[in-house]
């Protein structure tokens, strides 16, 4: 399994020049199963942009999975030119909350935009699905249910070719517990989806020393992301979702401090493929 990460801003972009090596755009994550194209996108921030020069000029055939429809994760979706266009088939797939066109129009329609999303061009298919397993373009996925703050939230568990990722990009545990660290419950959800995991894709927005104020905005922090990989036996983690304000210095100096835990721990960077196991 190839992953490309094209997106890793959480609530909104970020520009500028303190943002330039980690990353400005929000998520998006795509995998392939060999050496082609990707197939298989999870969410749909601007960083989904990104993925367009990954076709070298065929149309995107495959599927996006959606976490969530925060503004973040759906933002990329009328700016994906690999899929809007003629020849792109693409599935759309988020969790299951009424007609999905319906959902996904409130925010991408007249007057909060010039379209929606029945008239992005090509063969677009719009799917709310349940918790459980499915098969999606060769990959196997398991969807469960994750607490966060504003609308139905899954994680999802994707499988292929003897390797494994979770990925959890918005997560707020403390609604389950504060957990033995304060920061929230290692909770079934969270721990099925996590299990021995090659590559942990989490949230990590916030810092403890500043969860207080800001985890009733629904987000995890580093040291949660951290322990739940630990505890689940993840062999690597992936810190996901900056915040919008954090710089690239600062996200230089989260890793560093976590140098010696149990397991890799690394920031996730707009561009970067990594192949698993």
């Amino acid at each position: 399994m190839r992953v490309f990460i094209c997106g890793v801003r959480g609530s909104t972009p970020s520009p500028g020049g303190a943002f330039v090596r980690y990353g400005g755009n929000t998520s998006c994550v795509a995998l392939s199963r060999d050496d082609g194209p990707p197939t298989l996108v999870l969410d749909a921030g601007t960083g989904l942009q990104r993925l367009s020069p990954l076709m070298n000029g065929r149309p995107f055939r495959g599927s996006i999975l959606l976490s969530h429809l925060h503004w973040d994760h759906t933002h990329g979706l009328p700016f994906f030119a690999a899929g809007d266009r003629p020849d792109a088939e693409v599935t759309l797939l988020m969790p299951a909350q009424g007609d999905p066109v319906n959902v996904l129009a409130r925010a991408m329609s007249p007057p909060h935009f010039p379209i929606k999303p029945a008239e992005l061009r090509g063969k677009w298919r719009f799917l709310g699905i349940q918790e459980g397993p499915r098969s999606i373009e060769g990959f196997e996925m398991v969807a469960r249910e994750i607490p966060h703050k504003g609308g139905l939230t899954y994680g999802y568990r994707i499988s292929a070719g003897g390797a494994t990722l979770a990925y959890l990009s918005d997560h707020s545990p403390i609604v389950l517990g504060q957990g033995p660290a304060g920061v929230g419950v290692y909770h079934p959800a969270a721990l099925e989806l996590a299990r021995s995991v090659d590559l942990l894709i989490h949230d990590g927005q916030l810092l403890k020393a500043q969860f207080a104020e800001w985890a009733p905005f629904g987000h995890s922090a580093v040291e949660y992301a951290i322990g739940l990989a630990e505890v689940a036996g993840a062999k690597k983690l992936l810190l996901f979702h900056h915040d919008l304000a954090r710089t690239d210095d600062e996200i230089d100096a989260i890793v560093a401090s976590h140098r010696d835990s149990r397991i890799p721990v690394e920031a996730a960077v707009e561009g970067m493929t990594l192949d698993l196991p």
